[in-house]
């Protein structure tokens, strides 16, 4: 599941939270690290299970319009399309599904609000409408319909960026990317194939014996980070000048000096590929200025470790 992109930003969030605290030890970060990596398959997990509720609010809806004193022609006689989609009937009949979720303790029961909110935003929607007006019914349709949802409705959903911060510390970074998996996931179920927990690293997914293992990648990335970031911290202090250490930010010293030991501590991982990772992350976790300022500052310091043969690469055209 977790490719070595996310497992950099992991290890690099896991990393600026010790040296912000000041006293974590190397066995409470790889814990911590160790958690990170697991909350986005949870929430894999959570969100998936998001379907059946949705589709139980819309049954709910529809037994209440036909309750009602006077009930229109269309509340008497609605379109149940998708309180009867396939999709939430296969999840609540597939026992492994329901063993993995029910096991973690999760439930979406005390989220009715959001529940009701993404249920209004879809029902507005075109797809929404088009998926009603069409006669056809089958596993495929619904398993498209819900990608829809999970691609236009979740992400920038405040109310369930609020539940989702409430339940765990990790999820809201993790959503996009628990997100693509959930829908990666319906994708095959509309194949045909059976619901299976996708193993916690991309490694594991790969097979033949020249697979580098992930989980071992990203301890050893934290390791190395953490036990040299004295050090090259100093070297990035020591190679700005003093209106620039003034301005130096934590965010980038901390993602220049997992660069350095990235670039040290793995001989078969090219430097342009550790140098790309890095200035891609600051991106998105520095200021505006990170992103030249870590590209710059991470090249001159790995081409000095390399004169000084404190990195060396196996193989030809990695440096």
């Amino acid at each position: 599941m977790l490719n070595r992109r996310i497992l950099r930003i992991k290890a690099f969030k896991t990393l600026y939270g010790g040296v912000l605290s000041g006293n974590m030890s190397l066995s409470e970060a790889e814990a911590q690290l160790e958690i990170s990596c697991e909350s986005a398959r949870d929430l894999y997990i959570y969100m998936l299970g998001i379907i059946s509720p949705l589709t139980a609010f819309a049954k709910d809806r529809i037994e209440a319009a036909k309750a009602k004193f006077n009930p229109t022609e269309e509340e008497r006689n609605p379109n149940t399309k998708f309180a009867d989609n396939a999709l939430a009937q296969l999840l609540d009949a597939d026992a492994d599904f329901q063993k993995v979720f029910n096991k973690k303790k999760f439930s979406w029961g005390q989220y009715d609000l959001v529940l009701k909110k993404i249920f209004q935003s879809i029902s507005e929607k075109d797809y929404y409408k088009e998926y009603m007006s069409s006669e056809q019914r089958s596993l495929s349709e619904d398993c498209a319909l819900f990608t829809r949802i999970f691609e236009e409705e979740m992400v920038d959903c405040v109310e369930l960026e609020n539940v989702l911060e409430d339940k765990s510390l990790y999820w809201n970074d993790d959503l996009a990317y628990s997100l693509t998996w959930c829908c990666k996931t319906l994708k095959s179920l509309a194949k045909g194939e059976r619901w299976s927990l996708i193993p916690l690293y991309q490694s594991e997914m790969l097979k033949g014996d020249d697979v580098e293992s992930d989980k071992y990648f990203v301890r050893k990335l934290l390791q190395a980070s953490f036990a040299g970031y004295e050090k090259y911290s100093a070297m990035i202090a020591e190679s700005v000048s003093g209106w620039e250490k003034e301005r130096l930010f934590l965010t980038d010293t901390v993602l220049i000096s997992m660069g350095l030991a990235e670039a040290v501590t793995f001989p078969t991982i090219p430097v342009k590929v550790t140098m790309n990772e890095y200035v891609e992350i600051s991106k998105y976790y520095g200021t505006p200025k990170s992103r030249s300022f870590v590209n710059g500052l991470l090249d001159r310091l790995m081409q000095k470790l390399s004169d000084e043969g404190q990195i060396s690469k196996e193989g030809k055209g990695l440096l």
